[in-house]
């Protein structure tokens, strides 16, 4: 009983050292924005307040550097934060992942890391983003980050120490895998999630987890910027908003710090449904290939093989019959272009600012072009020469062969992420600059740009590939409007906000209908014309709110969607009636690549790719 006794105390000794620590402070900035129009200086306020604090200990970062993610707003954002006497710990938010022109690699080339981990009063804070990297969707844990985050929770000396989990989004739906992080951090003794996002102060609660929201350092309509202060202070923490400069006003906020333990549920825990998939038995899965690494490309196919790359850095072929590796091939970053195929070719861009041609039947090097940035456009092969915008502010014409330049054109003000279009003699392509662009194929001269009616980058048409038929171009920016151009002049045969779309647009095979996906539950067919008409067919697939920048396809009369959230919708291109539904995540899948009309190659953020088929 002694023995007992003298244990227990000593365990008592031990959590209580965890649970009661010394007082600490700490700065806490989100949201900063570099690039709008006041985000600069209200950072340097910032900064500059923070250190005249002698009892700031440190600062932590939740995300939202930027603006857009440019490496000018990125490295200005550092210049000002390396001004801080004291340590401070980042991680990126989705306006640097999302708009990011080099793939999220220059966030890490300048602060080392999109992620962190440090101890301090024996309190572990670790630090991870949700993305989501390059594709319009909700944020996502990637399988890289959460494989991260589970060895360094297996290799602490003692699983029982306090942890502060800092990201960027809630950890709620606004996450497609939000579930992932809240099951594993129920494992642990965490304390609270911070994170920014929603540019105000505000408590929150996931599933029993305390979750507590920052504000922004912009001032917004105030006349002064602001950031947190938070204080660890016996057993509690405390959160003070402080007016840069002026005033740290009383605590908004005050929680206890004590052991957490979540050995059971104390209510039923929403989760991803998949249960429309009973209603669809004939839907199946035939192979499936876990890659362990984020995928934002689709992937291409001849007969035997599939071809795609991963954020690991390596492009894959694998053997469409099973799925098993053909080879792999290695580059020295990120790959977020798709590939494209032609004779015995394959060709894709990776974010270490090459183009590679490989040889598309062992994977060997046949050529590879070095240009100044990443490149996360997706190549078009067409009569042996390929075409390809990059992140260099250039769009360029290759020999397929020799990997030469046959021209360039350098006249955009923003990188180019999606793949062109070849029309007669012309090439189609929208870039991060506002403006879509129409090239002599031959010349690479401009012979028009077109810009919507909404100013401003965020509005670019530069995620949606257009869809060219007739002599008309299709175009679906951010601006959530459907319009249509003139190829030969570039001046606007009608535009119209009536359908609400956003970035998705899909040709029928017979190239007389035009596939649109509404923000809120339609799929819809439109015929090809220069006089706006009806809808041919409207199907309400009930999928709620959807912004997923994945486009329609059609492949023998079937049309194939898939939702931000992972559900495929397959229609019949000439009615409209859904064929079959089929849920294969909770978060994005690429463009989907139709083989036939029951058979479809998928990929997707949580690196899967899948050969899934339909018995009729």
């Amino acid at each position: 009983m002694k023995k007992f006794l003298i244990k227990f105390l000593t365990l008592l000794i031990f959590i209580s050292g965890y649970l009661f620590p010394q007082q600490f402070k700490f700065a806490w900035l989100s949201d900063i924005h570099i690039g709008y129009p006041t985000a600069k200086e209200d950072l340097i306020r910032s900064v500059n307040d923070i250190n005249t604090f002698d009892d700031i200990n440190f600062t932590i970062i939740s995300g939202d550097i930027t603006a857009v993610g440019s490496l000018k707003e990125l490295s200005e954002a550092k210049s000002i934060l390396d001004n801080l006497k004291k340590p401070y710990y980042i991680i990126p938010g989705n306006h640097d992942t999302k708009w990011s022109e080099s793939g999220g690699i220059d966030f890490i080339r300048l602060w080392g890391n999109d992620r962190f981990v440090f101890e301090y009063d024996k309190f572990l804070f670790i630090g991870l983003h949700e993305g989501p990297r390059m594709k319009m969707a909700d944020g996502f844990f990637a399988p890289e980050d959460l494989r991260w985050y589970d060895s360094l929770i297996t290799a602490l000396p003692n699983s029982n120490q306090p942890i502060f989990f800092v990201t960027h989004y809630p950890l709620d739906e606004s996450i497609a895998n939000w579930y992932e992080m809240l099951d594993r951090l129920k494992n642990v003794n965490i304390q609270l999630v911070l994170f920014g996002h929603g540019h105000t102060n505000k408590l929150y609660d996931f599933e029993s987890i305390k979750g507590v929201m920052g504000r922004s350092n912009l001032r917004a309509k105030e006349q002064i910027g602001g950031y947190t202060i938070a204080e660890i202070k016996n057993d509690s923490i405390f959160f003070s908003e402080r007016i840069t400069g002026y005033e740290t006003k009383l605590p908004w906020l005050s929680l206890a710090l004590q052991q957490r333990n979540f050995e059971a549920p104390l209510f039923q825990e929403k989760r991803p449904d998949y249960s429309v998939n009973t209603l669809f038995p004939n839907v199946k899965t035939f192979w499936q290939q876990n890659m362990g690494w984020t995928i934002a490309s689709s992937a291409v196919v001849d007969d035997n093989s599939v071809y795609f790359g991963d954020a690991s850095g390596f492009f894959y072929s694998l053997n469409k019959s099973d799925g098993r590796i053909n080879w792999k091939f290695k580059t020295r970053s990120a790959i977020y272009s798709s590939g494209d195929l032609s004779c015995d070719w394959v060709v894709f861009g990776s974010t270490d600012s090459s183009i590679y041609c490989l040889n598309k039947n062992d994977g060997n090097l046949s050529w590879n072009y070095k240009t100044n940035a990443s490149v996360l456009g997706s190549p078009l092969i067409e009569g042996r020469k390929v075409y390809i915008g990059c992140s260099d502010n250039k769009f360029r014409k290759l020999d397929l062969e020799t990997g030469e330049l046959v021209w360039e054109f350098d006249g955009l003000n923003g990188f180019v992420e999606t793949k062109p279009v070849l029309y007669d003699d012309k090439i189609f392509f929208g870039a991060w600059d506002e403006f879509l662009y129409c090239l002599n194929s031959e010349s690479g001269n401009l012979i028009w740009k077109w810009k919507g009616d909404k100013p401003g980058v965020f509005y670019s048409p530069a995620a949606c590939i257009p869809v060219v038929s007739s002599d008309i171009i299709f175009i679906a920016a951010p601006d959530r409007k459907l319009t249509a151009i003139d190829i030969e002049t570039g001046k606007e045969f009608w535009r119209t906000g009536k359908y609400q779309v956003r970035e998705t647009l899909g040709l029928s095979e017979s190239e007389d209908k035009l596939f649109i996906r509404t923000l809120n539950d339609t799929i819809m067919a439109l015929m090809v014309s220069k006089a706006p008409e009806g809808p041919v067919w409207i199907t309400d697939c009930n999928f709620g709110y959807d912004i997923s920048s994945a486009q329609i396809v059609e492949k023998d009369g079937s049309v194939f969607y898939a939702t931000k959230n992972g559900l495929i919708f397959c229609l019949d291109s000439e009615t409209g009636k859904i064929k079959w539904q089929h849920k294969i995540t909770n978060g994005f899948v690429n463009t989907i690549t139709a083989l036939s009309s029951n058979e479809i190659i998928t990929t997707d953020f949580e690196g899967n790719v899948r050969l899934i088929q339909s018995a009729e």
